[in-house]
């Protein structure tokens, strides 16, 4: 085989193995998901056996989780740029699953919160590694796709955490859904370890840093970039409605329409699963198709798509049947994903290649505050206080009130997309 052959063979090879990397980092963000999201579907069992308000159950779908995902983040993050970033991927999956099995043994509010809050702690470790390691196994014009990919695990493990949920509470328990969901995360986590190697920092990228630097340098940097800021911010608005619909949904299809458990899981689960691959893979694509030419397109993308989930939003949840509210649903559940992609590849460029996991952990810990903390606690707080004057319809016209917060992420989208030429690296 003449030289530029084996090139030529090495090449398609390291292609295929980064391909199998993204894969194996999918699968891991899918099992992220699953188990952050399951909770929302047992809401109805769990809610009656307990005897918790709809304040409390927000509590345990957001704050409860986010407390220590948000203060570990951008530690883990600082971690990840100097140690191996698998071996942290690998515990984490681990930690959180072991967490997730622990909540199907609590008999109360307070066991199921410290239970949240160690899942809180394992998926701390989950993203902002491989945010880092995906951008050292693909080139910079092909991230947005790539991130996108990663992105799935979003939909798909939202729409199998509903499937499994519904399923497995209707047919055994709500106490069985998360064991079983959490003990199959364990058992998968030695896959990270054994089959992806740790890639060399920044070596797809013209000038990569090699030193590891501290948080501060790295704040100091991000500092000077307020298109970093923006993004940040109106990801953390728009992850606020995000969060409180995906947590609140399942209830609000329940009470309103009278769907039992497993009719529910199947419909949301089909909207989630649908919709949202379609969404992430759209946002990537555009990302990477009018990035190239215009970086302010990795912004104003997000923004129209935002804006336009609005009247869609409205539509659904207003909706007096059901079969109009599950096809309205589907566009907005796909438009309300479309700033991932593009989002999180912009953050990758802003910074240099050493900087990325802290620098994505900040991002994430901006996000996740704000998005986890308040979201589906919010809506439940709202459902509570409207509950005297629209009874079991109280649910509706909270989620209404919170899909506004699109429009303060879109309004910040559009003015971090006026930097974001003179900020990139």
């Amino acid at each position: 085989m003449s030289a530029e052959s084996e090139a030529t063979a090495s090449k398609r090879a390291s292609r295929a193995y980064a391909g199998y990397v993204l894969g194996v980092l999918l699968l891991v963000y899918i099992f992220n998901f699953l188990d952050r999201i399951i909770l929302g579907v047992l809401v109805p069992p769990i809610k009656a056996e307990l005897g918790l308000t709809d304040t409390q159950l927000g509590l345990l779908g957001g704050t409860a989780f986010a407390l220590f995902y948000t203060a570990l983040g951008i530690p883990i993050g600082w971690l990840a740029d100097r140690f191996n970033r698998v071996w942290i991927m690998t515990t984490a999956l681990g930690l959180w699953s072991a967490f997730t099995a622990a909540c199907g043994f609590a008999q109360n509010f307070g066991q199921l919160f410290a239970s949240r809050l160690g899942v809180g702690i394992g998926e701390a470790g989950g993203v902002a590694p491989a945010y880092s390691l995906i951008a050292d196994y693909f080139p910079p014009a092909q991230r947005a796709r790539a991130l996108a990919v990663y992105a799935f695990g979003i939909p798909i493990g939202s729409a199998l955490g509903l499937l499994f949920g519904g399923v497995i509470a209707s047919t055994v328990s709500w106490r069985a859904a998360f064991v079983l969901v959490g003990f199959v995360g364990v058992a998968v986590s030695p896959l990270m370890l054994l089959t992806v190697r740790e890639p060399r920092r920044g070596g797809l990228d013209a000038a990569a840093g090699r030193t590891a630097p501290t948080v501060r340098e790295v704040a100091s940097v991000l500092a000077r970039k307020p298109s970093f800021w923006g993004l940040a911010f109106a990801a953390a608005a728009s992850s606020i409605t995000g969060y409180g619909l995906f947590f609140w949904l399942p209830s609000f299809f329940i009470r309103s329409f009278g769907l039992s458990l497993m009719q529910m899981s199947y419909y949301y689960g089909s909207i989630c699963l649908v919709g949202g691959v379609a969404g992430v893979w759209l946002g990537g694509w555009l990302g990477d198709r009018f990035g190239a030419k215009r970086k302010s397109a990795y912004a104003l993308i997000p923004a129209v798509a935002l804006l336009l989930c609005l009247p869609c939003y409205a539509y659904g949840v207003l909706a007096t049947t059901f079969s109009w509210s599950f096809i309205v649903f589907v566009v907005p559940a796909a438009l309300s994903l479309v700033w991932l992609g593009p989002t999180i590849s912009a953050v990758q460029h802003l910074v240099p290649p050493a900087m990325r996991a802290v620098a994505s952990a900040i991002f994430l810990f901006i996000i996740n505050l704000f998005g986890l903390g308040l979201g589906s606690l919010l809506v439940g707080a709202l459902s509570d206080s409207l509950r005297a004057r629209f009874g079991t319809d109280s649910l509706r016209y909270a989620i209404l009130a919170v899909t506004s917060f699109y429009v303060a992420s879109a309004i910040l989208f559009l003015l971090s997309s006026r930097r974001l030429e003179r900020d990139w690296e």
